[in-house]
C-alpha cells in the first residue's frame, strides 16, 4: 500500500486583486482520514482546495505536503504528489469520448502512437469502481448529469489519487449511485487515500467523514470528531448563529380556484408517456423521481425544447408552446438545474442576466440600461443577491447568489407558473433557507410553484403535493400529509404496495 499525503496550511491567504477571500487558514490533514470540510458559499473552501491541487497560487502563507514547502505551478505538479481534486461543475471535454476525457494530459502510448485500447480497457476499470455502465468510447455529451459526474470520479481515480478532494460529487447522482461511491470512499480510506468531502448535504457529512472542519468568511472556525456533531451543530457553526426551522409554514391552498396550469396526455418520446397532472395558484407541486426517470425531459418538452405531444392549459385556456419564448409569453417559465450551463450566462453582466427574458420591457425600441440597472438594484434587495458591485459579472457570484439571480431572471416574465429543478443543488444551507422562504412568498402571492428535486426532505418540507415518475411516467400524486421519505422511495424505485 502507498503511503498516504499528509498535509498542513500555515497562514494561508489568498486575495483576488484588492478582495481577499482567505485570512490565514491553518489546519492540518492526516492520511488515511476523511474530512467533511464545510462552509457557506463564499466561505472559502474551494478557494482554498484548488491551492492545494495547484489550480491557484497562494498571495501569503505556506502550504506543507509530507512535511516540504510546495507551490505548485500547476494542477499536473499537484497530482504528481497524487492531489486530485474532482471539481464540482464538470470539467469535460464535450466532444471527446469518456476514455479520452478519463486520460485527457494522461495518454497512454505504444511507440508514437496513442495507445487506444490500453486506455479503453482501464477507463472500463476505472468506470466499473465507480459503478458507471456505459462503454468507454462514447461521447461525454452524449451523457445526462449524473453519468459526467462519475466520469469525473473515475478520472480521478485512475489518477491513482493518494489525497482526493470532492467537491459536491453527490449532487446529481441517484441514491444507489451515491450508495456505491459512499463504498469506495471506505475503500481508499482503507488503503490510506486522505479525503477531503465538500458537501451541503449534512447527512452525507454525517454518514462518512470522520471528521469536520468548518470554516466562514475566509477563515478556519473549528474542528471535531463528526461523531460529536449533530446537523443542527454543523448547521450553526457553518452560518455563525442559530439556524431556525430550514422550512417556512405552508399556507393552504385555495381548493375552488381553477388550476393555473393543466396537462393531458402529454408524451415526450423516449422520456415520458401519458404525463398528467395540474397546479393551482398558490400551490407548490414537488417532483419526485430517480435520475432518468423524466422529470426534466418532461418539462423540457412542455417548453418545447423537445419533440413532444399532448394537452396543455395555462388559465385555462389551451395552448402551443413551440419554444420557451412563448411559454414566457404564456406565462409559463423554467429554471434549469444546469446554472452555469443553460441557467445564466456566467460571463456576462447581472444586469444583462435578469432581463435577459424580458427584454421588450427593456429594450422599446432601444435598450435602456439605465432601466435595467433598476430592476437589477430592486431585485438585489428583493431576492437578497449578495454583491458589492451592480456592474460585477455573474461568475463572480458565489453558487446561492447566483442561484437566487437565476430565479430572479425567470420571474421577470411575470409568470403563472415557473418550474424550478433542483433549485438548491449545490447550494449551502443559509442559502437553502433563503431560496425556500422565497418560494414559498411566491406561492404566497399567487403564483404556481413546480419544484423537481432530488431531495426528498426538500420537497417534504416545501410542497403541497409531489408527484412521483418512474421510467417516463407519473406513478403517484401525494398529498402533504402522505409524504414521507420511504413512501417517495417506494414509489419512485416501483416497490410501493397497492394500496400506498
Amino acid at each position: 500500500m502507498k503511503p498516504g499525503v499528509a498535509v498542513e496550511f500555515e497562514q494561508v491567504v489568498k486575495a483576488f486583486g484588492p478582495v481577499q477571500v482567505l485570512h490565514g487558514v491553518s489546519f492540518p490533514l492526516a492520511p488515511g482520514r476523511v474530512y467533511g470540510l464545510l462552509g457557506e458559499n463564499g466561505a472559502g473552501k474551494s478557494t482554498l482546495m484548488k491551492i492545494l491541487a495547484g489550480y491557484e497560487p497562494v498571495t501569503g502563507g505556506v502550504v506543507r505536503v509530507n512535511g516540504e514547502p510546495q507551490v505548485f505551478a500547476s494542477s499536473r505538479e499537484a497530482e504528481a504528489l497524487g492531489i486530485v481534486l474532482i471539481h464540482q461543475e464538470f470539467n469535460l471535454a464535450e466532444d471527446l469520448s469518456v476514455a479520452q476525457n478519463i486520460f485527457l494530459g494522461h495518454e497512454k502510448k505504444k511507440g508514437w502512437l496513442l495507445d487506444d485500447a490500453a486506455m479503453e480497457r482501464d477507463a472500463a476499470s476505472a468506470l466499473a469502481q465507480v459503478g458507471l455502465k456505459v462503454d468507454p468510447r462514447t461521447k461525454v455529451r452524449r451523457l445526462i448529469v449524473a453519468e459526467k459526474q462519475l466520469v469525473e470520479i473515475a478520472k480521478a481515480v485512475s489518477r491513482h489519487a493518494r489525497l482526493l478532494i470532492m467537491d459536491e460529487p453527490t449532487a446529481t447522482l441517484t441514491p444507489g449511485e451515491t450508495e456505491r461511491l459512499f463504498r469506495l470512499i471506505a475503500q481508499l480510506r482503507e488503503d490510506g487515500v486522505t479525503i477531503v468531502y465538500i458537501s451541503h448535504k449534512l447527512d452525507e457529512v454525517e454518514r462518512v467523514t470522520d471528521e469536520v472542519i468548518v470554516m466562514r468568511d475566509g477563515r478556519f472556525v473549528t474542528r471535531a470528531p463528526t461523531a460529536k456533531l449533530t446537523r443542527h451543530q454543523m448547521a450553526n457553526l457553518m452560518v455563525g448563529r442559530e439556524l431556525a426551522d430550514l422550512y417556512p409554514p405552508r399556507d393552504p391552498v385555495t381548493t375552488g380556484q381553477a388550476p393555473a396550469m393543466r396537462v393531458r396526455g402529454f408524451g415526450v418520446p423516449g422520456w415520458a408517456e401519458d404525463a398528467g397532472f395540474e397546479v393551482r395558484p398558490g400551490e407548490i407541486l414537488g417532483f419526485a423521481g430517480l435520475v432518468g426517470a423524466g422529470r426534466t425531459e418532461l418539462f423540457e418538452g412542455l417548453l418545447g425544447l423537445r419533440p413532444a405531444s399532448g394537452s396543455v392549459e395555462i388559465g385555462g385556456q389551451g395552448v402551443l408552446l413551440r419554444n420557451p419564448r412563448d411559454a414566457a409569453r404564456h406565462g409559463f417559465t423554467y429554471l434549469s438545474e444546469d446554472r452555469k450551463g443553460k441557467g445564466l450566462h456566467v460571463h456576462l453582466g447581472l444586469r444583462q442576466n435578469l432581463t435577459l427574458m424580458a427584454l421588450e420591457r427593456y429594450a422599446a425600441p432601444w435598450l435602456k440600461p439605465e432601466a435595467e440597472r433598476e430592476a437589477l438594484a430592486a431585485a438585489v434587495k428583493e431576492y437578497g443577491i449578495r454583491t458589492g458591485d451592480l456592474d460585477a459579472r455573474a461568475s463572480s457570484l458565489s453558487g446561492g447568489n447566483q442561484q437566487k439571480l437565476a430565479l430572479a431572471k425567470v420571474l421577470q416574465p411575470r409568470p403563472k407558473v415557473v418550474v424550478l429543478d433542483e433549485p438548491t443543488r449545490g447550494v449551502d444551507v443559509g442559502a437553502k433557507r433563503d431560496i425556500y422562504f422565497l418560494i414559498q412568498r411566491l406561492a404566497r402571492e399567487g403564483l404556481a410553484v413546480i419544484v423537481i428535486s432530488s431531495e426528498l426532505m426538500e420537497l417534504i418540507g416545501l410542497c403541497h403535493r409531489v408527484a412521483v415518475m418512474r421510467a417516463g411516467r407519473i406513478v403517484a400524486t401525494l398529498d402533504a400529509d402522505q409524504l414521507t421519505e420511504e413512501v417517495l422511495i417506494s414509489h419512485a424505485t416501483g416497490t410501493a404496495t397497492s394500496h400506498a
